[in-house]
């Protein structure tokens, strides 16, 4: 295995501003915040993606206490520093510092996947086959990975079933509904009898209680591939009553934020799938952990997103085409959400409702440093010379 000695780490808090407002029952979000993170190690860069937003409404505090402006103070006056200077042939050490951090899994993560990408560079790797280094999967690598597109609320069910249909007309294979007490059974009704066939899953974000139960069992009639954290972001045990209620799967995604939490929601029967988003989880490592649990007990798991640029949305690519992820994931194209990425090429929807892997080495994606510099905001740069 290569060794690379990090020079120096850029920051960078970029906004795009969205093609379309997207709701969810946490509130509307109209552009998407980030952080930048790039890594440099003898003339390779690795690029990584934080995907703590920022709190200039109460919406994204209702969804994470991380924010840009924590993200940032993590990054620039303690993970960077501790990793500028240090040579490295795996991201362990970095994992090891992170953990020594109370939560900040954002952060990490961001930090993280540009030291994946960083060493999968070394060795002349795309980060799919870079993260399947060791682990004797049987299966062979995917070349494509499914995905789907998550639809947020709308002003009507009519506007909904129209929506859903341009994305079914786009070639999108699996459709996820946002959904909120009252606004679940009538629409999950209209678009199941417009879409009698679709892979189809709701997504309430936090928005139900135990008490929503009876409500919920309503849903058991849509057919539904599954429906995402019902139940408050921090809850696995009551998640466990309600699924013996319902034949529906519930799938679990706040509530997972370790590798512990995966095995306490299985042993608890708390759910049937998870939702493994690396921001969500801190990093790729922690993702491919709780991706071999799974796999090992015959769970199925998906990727979910977060409105990611090209950066954020490369790695999540490769994760997807780990062999346990056997549900299309929340990895749309890039036209999606944006106008224009940062990344060259676009991803792109192929016919068969697929996005392909890309097999660069690292994350496998270009930058557009023009794009780039526009979007920026605020700019940081960590090095060993100060």
């Amino acid at each position: 295995m290569s060794n690379i000695t990090i020079d120096r780490i850029e920051l960078r808090v970029i906004e795009i501003e969205l093609i379309s407002p997207f709701r969810t029952s946490m509130g509307l979000e109209l552009t998407h915040p980030c952080i930048i993170v790039s890594a440099f190690s003898n003339g390779l860069t690795g690029w990584g993606e934080c995907v703590a937003s920022q709190a200039v409404t109460a919406e994204w505090a209702f969804y994470s206490y991380e924010t840009v402006e924590t993200a940032w103070h993590i990054l620039k006056d303690f993970l960077a520093p501790a990793l500028v200077g240090k040579t490295l042939n795996s991201v362990e050490p970095l994992v090891e510092i992170g953990e020594r951090l109370r939560g900040h899994p954002m952060a990490r993560a961001g930090l993280e996947a540009a030291i994946w990408d960083l060493l999968a560079q070394s060795e002349g790797l795309p980060l799919a086959d870079y993260l399947r280094a060791g682990q004797n999967y049987s299966q062979p690598r995917r070349d494509r990975v499914n995905v789907g597109v998550s639809v947020g609320i709308q002003s009507s069910v009519e506007e909904t079933v129209s929506t859903v249909a341009g994305y079914i007309e786009q070639g999108y294979r699996r459709i996820k509904l946002k959904i909120e007490p009252g606004w679940d059974v009538d629409v999950a009704r209209a678009v199941r009898r417009e879409f009698p066939d679709i892979p189809l899953m709701l997504d309430a974000n936090s928005a139900y209680s135990l008490k929503d139960a009876e409500r919920l069992k309503q849903l058991d009639e849509f057919n539904l591939l599954m429906i995402e954290q019902p139940l408050a972001y921090d809850d696995i045990y009551e998640h466990a009553k309600l699924q013996a209620q319902l034949s529906t799967p519930i799938c679990l995604d706040e509530s997972i934020h370790t590798l512990k939490h995966a095995e306490w929601a299985y042993e608890l029967e708390a759910c049937r799938i998870i939702n493994i988003k690396p921001g969500r989880v801190g990093g790729l490592y922690h993702g491919r952990a709780i991706h071999d649990l799974s796999l090992s007990r015959g769970k199925p798991v998906w990727i979910g997103g977060m409105m990611e640029t090209g950066i954020g949305r490369a790695a999540n690519v490769a994760l997807a085409s780990l062999p346990g992820v056997t549900l299309p994931g929340d990895i749309s194209a890039s036209n999606r959400y944006y106008r224009k990425d940062i990344t060259e090429p676009p991803f792109v929807l192929n016919p068969d409702s697929t996005v392909s892997v890309p097999t660069a080495p690292g994350i496998g994606v270009t930058i557009d440093q023009r794009q780039l510099d526009e979007y920026t905001q605020r700019k940081a740069v960590v090095s060993s010379t100060g």
